[in-house]
């Protein structure tokens, strides 16, 4: 067993397309749209075969915030080595992306740093 795919609702499609083509080489599928329930979504494909779905409806609207909501923790990307999540890290700082965690060895022994994507959604590099 395999999970096929992850969906996640966001608000800005192609500000998050972009994000995910850009730094951690999605392919993204074309987009789909139902325009009777406008529902529009893309099927981020990474190097692994792993897929992410991301999907827009107007009627699901933002949860309120809080530092941490039951659900979904986070999404976690294997990048292969110290070296790369060094690196990424610094490229997303750069870019202006807010670092939620720097880069650390994990009690339980993952070397990581964590990020939030454009919507907020956290996003750790690890080895």
């Amino acid at each position: 067993m395999k999970i096929e795919h992850i969906g996640l609702w966001v608000t800005d499609l192609e500000n998050m397309r972009i994000f995910y083509e850009t730094y951690f080489n999605a392919t993204s599928s074309e987009l789909y749209h139902n325009p009777k329930t406008s529902f529009r979504s893309y099927f981020l494909t990474f190097a692994d075969s792993t897929r992410l779905e991301i999907m827009r409806r107007e009627d699901v609207i933002q949860r309120e915030t809080s530092k941490v909501l039951l659900g979904f923790a986070h999404l976690a990307f294997s990048l292969g080595s110290k070296e790369n999540v060094d690196n990424l890290t610094n490229i997303l700082i750069m870019e202006g992306y807010e670092l939620l965690s720097p880069v650390r060895t994990t009690g339980d022994g993952y070397y990581e740093s964590v990020i939030a994507d454009p919507e907020g959604n956290r996003i750790e590099l690890t080895v």
